[in-house]
């Protein structure tokens, strides 16, 4: 026999013997949707735009110095914008009580975003524990879930608003919330109930439940990473709706009232000089405009990220 066993190379060895950091980990599909989010231009912009707003909204101060419920009735009376003073009081002009336009946008952002994140937080939160259990469950747990949403779902969101904002005499920020979350659960039940149904058949699930895993355990570490990501997308696109509905409840007059500052509140202000100073009511409306547009695109790109059909 020969002194030396000549050595073979085995297909797979380096991969076995390679350190772990070099061997691929296994991709999710949050990894994947993050990576593929990463080189979306809209994303990137509208995350942005939307970190701004954030920053604006709880930090106004830091962009304007001016009381935005000081007005000037004898120097300042709709004054048209000043474009080359910019980051000043007069650079969007003023209102029809002489309160700077520019400072009155950047606190009407506040109000606006934590309708938008409280009432989208609200609504998540009800309609997917509400569409789990009908989705996980079925039978006459589907049924009576299934018809107590119906029964919401019928009633339009801003006549329902309007009629519950009617009974309250002193409407602040949260009392929007509550009215809007209170008939806006309905599409977050529909979509999870339906997400929880398709990911309940599957094989995991099955195979979770012969191991002896609980209900409980199945809702939470099954059936619930699998069903959350349609639920996430029609979040983040609704999140610009409630913004939208706040203000028009606002300009209705049945939403926020003063001393609240809101956009919604602006906007039916300066509807009444629109002929003689339509700046009262453009920047205002710009920026709800824009805020809207973009939660919805964030929606849209994290739509396209999350379906695997879209890529």
């Amino acid at each position: 026999m020969p002194d030396t066993i000549e050595k073979t190379s085995v297909p797979g060895a380096a991969a076995v013997n390679a350190p772990a950091d070099q061997v691929d980990k296994p991709r999710s599909l949050w990894s994947d949707a993050w990576g593929d989010l990463r080189r979306r231009p809209v994303f990137i912009l509208s995350a942005l735009l939307i970190l701004l707003l954030i920053v604006i909204s709880i930090a106004p101060g830091m962009f304007t110095s001016v009381d935005p419920r000081a007005g000037d009735l004898r120097n300042h009376y709709l004054t048209g914008p000043s474009w080359g003073h910019v980051f000043q009081p007069d650079w969007f002009g003023y209102d029809g009580q002489g309160r700077s336009i520019y400072a009155r946008t950047l606190y009407g952002a506040r109000a606006s975003i934590i309708v938008g994140i409280c009432v989208t937080a609200a609504v998540t939160i009800v309609g997917g524990i509400t569409g789990m259990i009908a989705g996980y469950f079925g039978g006459w747990v589907d049924t009576l879930l299934s018809r107590i949403t119906d029964i919401f779902f019928g009633i339009p969101l801003l006549l329902g608003s309007l009629v519950m904002l009617s009974a309250f005499t002193n409407r602040t920020v949260w009392t929007v919330v509550f009215a809007l979350a209170v008939l806006g659960w309905t599409q977050m039940t529909r979509v999870m109930r339906g997400a929880v149904i398709t990911a309940k058949a599957a094989d995991y699930v099955t195979a979770a439940r012969a191991l002896g895993a609980g209900t409980f355990r199945i809702m939470l570490r099954h059936i619930l990473p699998n069903a959350v990501a349609p639920v996430i997308v029609v979040a983040t696109i609704a999140l610009g709706g409630y913004i939208g509905a706040e203000a028009t409840l606002s300009y209705l007059g049945i939403g926020l009232q003063d001393p609240t500052i809101s956009w919604g509140i602006d906007i039916s202000s300066a509807q009444r000089v629109i002929r003689t100073a339509p700046h009262a009511l453009f920047f205002p409306a710009g920026m709800l405009s824009l805020t809207v547009l973009a939660f919805i695109m964030l929606g849209d790109a994290v739509r396209d990220a999350l379906d695997p059909k879209l890529r």
